[in-house]
């Protein structure tokens, strides 16, 4: 339907879409005539938004008003028309900033970019960490860090990669690492939690002689995590106040909706989760959703991937007219970034077994 649309329709279109995202009001003729590209009268313009309107793609809200995109019109835009935005210098560093911070855990990693997602796009910023059930660890490895600090890598059976940092109180040899490791791997390894009992851990507590305080703090965090994991996902929201910001959000019906679906949230759970588009960046605008409340709103978002295996995902929600290209160039920055950073705990791991 697309090739419909003349080239001069499509930079018209553009056109209207930049300004709006960029002031929030609907956009007149006047206002693109002096648009150096087009070398084009008003009324030509105006001609041609109105068979823009005509076909679906703008919308004109008041009689003497200008023209906003329908859902229609940003689709356009964000599949064929938007610029790719460059991320700065200073932006590159701030995403950075995330990945070079002194932490293995997955999940500190997901929740810390959602805070600078939220901060560089000024929306809404969604993390998410995927819902398991009935996980087990499948393999544990374990690096040296420090001499009184390690590196727990744990491989759950769906492959997700979970890491934790165990801290010492004396210097533990690289021999007992290693000791540590393979009885992990002998006693913990793909065992349902009913058979980690204490008769277990006291035999790998006698293995492990005088290092035998090593034991029963990893297995407390194995059980920990594999219980969470089957408690169901998590989903963080940062920058819930940033709504305010937006006009259309001050109706005070529209904010209540959307805050409704940000507390009970498993509908946003389960669009994320069932999203088929796993290589890149998802984009749900207005009624794509099928949820009344992102009616007027729109929902970008990337599932991070490691192995062919979702373990996350970091987006926004704001307004239908948000700055597209800016948000699904950090999106795309970030979940690539940290796939690559858990690739490398990973293989750390295995490498340091």
């Amino acid at each position: 339907m697309y090739n419909d649309l003349s080239n001069r329709k499509k930079a018209i279109l553009k056109a209207v879409v930049d300004a709006h995202i960029e002031n929030g009001e609907p956009v007149g003729s006047k206002a693109l005539t002096g648009n150096a590209g087009f070398g084009l009268s008003s009324a030509t313009i105006r001609n041609e938004m109105a068979e823009l309107e005509a076909m679906g793609y703008l919308v004109q809200p008041h009689t003497s008003a200008g023209r906003v995109p329908t859902d229609l019109g940003y689709r356009f835009y964000v599949d064929a028309l938007m610029q790719e935005y460059s991320l700065t210098s200073n932006e590159i560093m701030e995403l950075n900033r995330v990945l070079t911070e002194k932490t293995a855990e997955l999940d500190r990693i997901i929740k810390e970019a959602g805070k600078v997602v939220s901060n560089l796009t000024n929306y809404t910023a969604i993390a998410m960490s995927p819902r398991q059930s009935g996980s087990s660890v499948k393999r544990f490895s374990i690096t040296p860090v420090e001499p009184k600090k390690f590196l727990l890598v744990m491989i759950l059976d769906n492959s997700q990669a979970k890491t934790k940092f165990v801290n010492c109180e004396e210097n533990i040899p690289e021999a007992v690492l290693m000791r540590l490791e393979s009885l992990l791997n002998v006693y913990v390894a793909g065992r349902d939690v009913k058979e980690l009992t204490i008769s277990v851990i006291m035999e790998m507590e006698s293995q492990m002689g005088r290092y035998a305080s090593l034991v029963t703090p990893i297995v407390r965090y194995v059980l920990e995590l594999v219980s969470g994991t089957a408690s169901g996902g998590d989903l963080r929201f940062d920058g819930v106040d940033r709504l305010l910001e937006y006009p259309e959000y001050s109706d005070t019906e529209s904010l209540r909706e959307m805050l409704g679906l940000l507390e009970n949230n498993d509908e946003l759970f389960e669009l994320v989760t069932e999203a088929d588009n796993s290589d890149d960046v998802s984009v749900y605008i207005g009624k794509e959703s099928s949820m009344s409340a992102l009616r007027n709103s729109s929902m970008v978002f990337k599932k991070i991937v490691v192995n062919g295996e979702v373990v996350g995902a970091i987006g926004v929600i704001g307004p239908a007219r948000m700055d597209y290209s800016k948000v699904i160039s950090t999106i795309r920055y970030l979940s690539d970034s940290i796939e690559g950073r858990i690739l490398e705990i990973e293989d750390g791991g295995q490498n340091g077994g």
